[in-house]
């Protein structure tokens, strides 16, 4: 009888579990305990639920609630991206085009654009207007843009605004025209699944049709801020993208900070958040965001 009665209480206590869902992980994760989250998304992503599968990657990209690991994450993601998860393509992009896999990264971001993801189609519109590693195209770079501002993205925003100022009227309008017609074949992405995070959207602009870099205004040589540009497997790795955007960002400093398997680059220091945010803009298409230095 004792034997009967422990095993309907360890029966008991199982149910929860079975009926935990996603939503159950997210609940978990807001309050901070972001290995329970974890716990929970694990069966779930292994059985295929790609929301599952993409906030379990993003744990692993950020090493909360397990240990750091951009290899499991980029499974993760690669899974759930595979599946046709929106926001795990614009990821997975992002992580492959920080670890070097420029080609990869770019192929999963513009699935992620074609889709209509804001984020995405900002990205790979930039980079089909300033030539970065594909054929210039601007009036496609034009409507992809346009695109992510009509979501109300910031940056597009701000970035079709310099589109607007260097671009020939016919070529935008035929931007425009290819928009609309991108929206009636596959209407914008509607609002995301329920998720952990996403990775922020560059503060990207085109470069000017002529050669030349526009140096951010007001940045000093000391402050508490600076900009982070990836984080990678190897320093080597790290370094030779310091070396391609040293010249960008008027001779600030890279610190290459271990966390855990990976290597963080970081430049500075600039003055103020919002220095170094243009910075960010100088190195666009470049993954870039500010972070509060030590």
């Amino acid at each position: 009888m004792r034997n009967l009665l422990l095993a309907l209480a360890f029966a008991a206590t199982a149910l929860p579990a079975g009926a935990q869902t996603v939503q159950s992980g997210i609940e978990a994760w807001q309050k901070g305990d972001t290995a329970g989250a974890v716990a929970i998304w694990r069966p779930l992503a292994e059985k295929g639920d790609p929301d599952a599968a993409f906030n379990l990657g993003q744990a692993y990209r950020l090493g909360k609630g397990v240990q750091l690991d951009l290899t499991q994450a980029q499974d993760w993601l690669e899974r759930a991206a595979r599946k046709g998860h929106v926001d795990a393509q614009a990821t997975l992009g992002l992580l492959l085009f920080q670890n070097g896999n420029r080609v990869a990264g770019m192929r999963w971001r513009k699935s992620a654009a074609e889709a209509g993801e804001p984020r995405a189609l900002l990205i790979v519109g930039t980079a089909l207007y300033n030539g970065d590693d594909v054929t210039p195209d601007p009036v496609t770079a034009y409507a992809y843009v346009s695109r992510a501002a009509a979501q109300g993205l910031a940056p597009a925003q701000a970035t079709l605004a310099d589109m607007d100022a260097a671009m020939p009227l016919e070529q935008r309008q035929k931007g425009i025209a290819l928009a609309q017609a991108m929206v009636i074949k596959k209407p914008v992405a509607g609002p995301p699944s329920a998720k952990v995070a996403t990775a922020k959207p560059p503060a990207a602009k085109p470069a000017p049709p002529k050669p030349g870099v526009a140096k951010p205004a007001g940045i000093a040589a000391s402050g508490k801020w600076r900009i982070q540009l990836g984080a990678f497997g190897q320093r080597k790795s790290a370094e030779v993208l310091f070396g391609k955007v040293a010249g960008k960002l008027g001779g600030r400093q890279a610190y290459y900070l271990p966390a855990g398997a990976v290597v963080r680059l970081q430049v500075g220091p600039f003055e103020s958040r919002a220095a170094a945010s243009a910075a960010c803009a100088n190195v666009a298409p470049q993954p870039c965001f500010p972070v509060a230095g030590p």
